[in-house]
């Protein structure tokens, strides 16, 4: 789950199996990535609370306030 002042957007994020960057938190911090890719993606619009899904979005890094596991 990942908030922006603007939305709230929920989708499934890709990690690596095992081993070095596996975890959520490494995939955040890696500063080599500016973009994180999403799929099967619900987004809540915080004015208006109207919810879309789309099957595939890239939230840039910079606007997210708040991540965490959903």
């Amino acid at each position: 789950m990942f908030e922006t002042d603007r939305y709230v957007i929920v989708g499934d994020v890709t990690l690596p199996p095992e081993g070095y960057q596996s975890r959520f938190s490494d995939t955040m911090n890696r500063e080599d990535f500016a973009f994180i890719p999403l799929v099967n993606v619900e987004i809540t619009d915080r004015e208006s609370d109207t919810v879309s899904e789309r099957p595939f979005i890239i939230v840039g890094k910079a606007h997210v306030q708040v991540a965490y596991p959903a």
